[in-house]
């Protein structure tokens, strides 16, 4: 691993101004990476089987990514989500992870990835800190797997599963629900809440750019809830005072696990959003659902840049942080309510 030591604060000293903000009121004290735009699996709604990827020069250096890291800090970020595409499709990815946590002791650092690649991994990701993980799996049967996914990997996920359970990681499981192709499985996944402890999370099925979604293919949670309280006696679990995330738990009754639901369609969590999104090539979005992007690569690189109008990029484009919502309901029936392939976003 190349060098990682501190980088210089940005203009106008550390923190200068306080944390980000934006006019709404919203504080933004979570940021999400994408370390790489590459993926092993070409599923369905991600879009990612027609892409073209990032050159090498393209996508930031792990260097870059552990700078943008410490200027979150100073701005109060609190936690980082490492992603892909697959973080563990780009070498070095485990390197850089550790030499992350060196960096940053006290982070709040998590991962999302489809589990595919982590098994070997899973005894030092707990031993650099990673409490927890989101991994991506929308089936627990293997041909319909390899239908979503276009890889016969199901196997591997299931080995990358145990290994982190077994290294003491703790688990979230998110299913994209997709009618015609898991509505079928419901009792399935909460038979797996059941036996082992995870949360088994559906996320309604977001129309993102460019991806083969089709309105009759929402499953929404009304109705995945309707049909789980048939299966399971479920019991809302209460937020904790700082669980500012989108899921609607449930403890199962006699269960190891939980089960939850994410509603970006049907009951929208967007006054509550904390997060900043910076992709593999550089790009800032302040809300999954807009294509109003920043530049940082330029910046960053600049020499007489740098850090310091990242900042200022950072702090402008926080202020005006959209509702995404609104955006949801302002377009066109049929079309992706943004222009960009969730693949190009990154988790």
């Amino acid at each position: 691993m190349p060098n990682a030591g501190p980088s210089s604060p940005p203009a106008g000293g550390e923190g200068a101004g306080g944390h980000l903000s934006d006019t709404r009121g919203r504080s933004v004290s979570y940021l999400r990476l994408s370390v790489t735009d590459r993926c092993n699996l070409r599923c369905l709604y991600c879009d990612s089987r027609m892409r073209q990827w990032l050159k090498h020069d393209e996508v930031l250096r792990y260097e870059e990514f552990l700078d943008l890291m410490g200027l979150g800090v100073r701005l109060g970020i609190g936690k980082v989500r490492l992603t892909g595409g697959e973080p563990f499709a780009r070498k070095g990815f485990m390197e850089f992870l550790e030499a992350a946590r060196e960096r940053f002791p006290t982070l709040d650092l998590r991962l999302t990835s489809n589990a595919t690649l982590i098994a070997p991994f899973a005894t030092r990701l707990a031993a650099a800190g990673v409490a927890r993980i989101n991994i991506s799996l929308d089936t627990l049967n293997p041909a319909t797997f390899a239908r979503v996914t276009g890889q016969d990997l199901y196997a591997e996920v299931r080995r990358g599963i145990d290994a982190c359970l077994a290294a003491g990681i703790r688990v979230k499981l998110n299913a994209v629900a997709m009618r015609g192709v898991n509505d079928g499985e419901l009792a399935g996944f909460l038979g797996l809440a059941r036996e082992l402890p995870i949360d088994v999370r559906f996320i309604e099925y977001m129309p993102m750019g460019g991806s083969e979604w089709k309105p009759e293919q929402v499953w929404r949670a009304t109705d995945i809830l309707a049909e789980a309280k048939t299966l399971a006696g479920l019991t809302p679990v209460t937020r904790g005072g700082g669980d500012s995330g989108p899921a609607q738990m449930f403890a199962i009754e006699g269960g190891a696990g939980r089960f939850g639901l994410i509603t970006p369609l049907s009951n929208h969590f967007c006054g509550s959003c904390n997060r900043l999104r910076i992709t593999s090539g550089g790009v800032l979005r302040t809300c999954l659902f807009s294509d109003r992007v920043y530049r940082l690569r330029g910046a960053l690189r600049h020499p007489k840049l740098g850090l310091g109008h990242v900042e200022r990029i950072l702090r402008l484009a926080s202020q005006v942080k959209p509702l995404g919502f609104e955006l949801l309901a302002a377009r066109r029936a049929g079309q992706g309510v943004c222009g960009t392939a969730m693949s190009a976003i990154g988790g």
